[in-house]
């Protein structure tokens, strides 16, 4: 992806979506566009309006960062927004031309962490990559997500399976909320890793393939995926509430490890003991 793009249209989205009211500016004459005029975010963040116009234009080489810091509180950026602000400023910086090594395969996780995995018997817990692929489970894991893993047009890919896959909308009832949160964690991933060719190509494949990415990563929203809330309708026990936990696995290339609790005596909780139950039975062949 091309970065003085990305700056332009992030900044831009940013700054339209700010009315004079919530930046505290009081009056400002008619407005032809919504939001924020480049000199009123100039003045917010403590710059000249040409410098923070070459900034709109795409140019964030040599930015430091207090000036991104001003910015970012000038836009009322979240954590998220301004962690994605400073990776294109990094991305932006020029860098000294390296040898092209041969490209690897991606490797499976190590033995030790699917063991770990294994010994995780109660709460369905997956790896993921930075490109939504599920890479690892544990055994519950695995029937839980078995819509996702077990069609090969999908590639265990929970993106590809989102906007390509009709089944998806009735997998996830919160479908479109969770559209949303692909996206956007699509988005901080791809500005941390510009030149991940994997990674650029599934955005590029869903660009192409699908309407409803294409306008929601037009959009340029950013957040973090570090817990929350997830239901799944699955096809054999039906309805299922999760809490999701995030963390990080450190010398892992990117990979999150996220576990999927229930309240216990919970609905979700009986049926989940089903479908472990069910997933332990071994298939008679006829």
């Amino acid at each position: 992806m091309d970065n003085q793009t990305e700056v332009r249209e992030f900044l831009t989205t940013r700054r339209a979506r700010i009315t004079p009211e919530q930046a505290g500016i009081i009056g400002g004459g008619r407005r032809r566009v919504a939001g924020l005029r480049r000199e009123e975010v100039a003045l917010l963040a403590g710059m000249s309006v040409d410098y923070y116009a070459k900034m709109e234009r795409g140019h964030l080489s040599g930015v430091s960062p207090e000036v991104l810091d001003a910015l970012a509180r000038a836009l009322q950026l979240d954590d998220a927004e301004t962690t994605h602000l400073q990776d294109l400023a990094r991305a932006a910086a020029p860098v000294s031309p390296v040898r092209k090594r041969p490209r690897k395969a991606a490797a499976p996780v190590r033995p030790t962490l699917q063991r770990f995995l294994d010994t995780i018997t109660d709460t369905p817990t997956y790896v993921s990559n930075t490109r939504k692929d599920i890479v690892a489970t544990n055994a519950l894991g695995a029937a839980v997500f078995a819509p996702i893993i077990d069609d090969p047009a999908n590639g265990r890919n929970n993106a590809r399976f989102a906007f390509l896959n009709p089944a998806s909308h009735v997998y996830y009832p919160d479908w479109e909320a969770g559209a949303r949160s692909i996206v956007a964690s699509l988005r901080i991933d791809a500005g941390k890793n510009p030149h991940d060719k994997d990674l650029t190509d599934l955005i590029g494949e869903l660009v192409t393939r699908s309407d409803v990415f294409r306008t929601l990563w037009a959009a340029h929203d950013v957040r973090f995926h570090r817990n929350g809330t997830k239901r799944i309708h699955h096809p054999i026990v039906g309805d299922l509430v999760f809490e999701y936990e995030a963390f990080d696995l450190p010398g892992s290339d990117g990979l999150i490890m996220y576990a999927c609790t229930v309240e216990p005596g919970s609905p979700t909780a009986e049926r989940l003991q089903l479908l472990g139950s069910l997933a332990a039975t071994p298939r008679t062949v006829s």
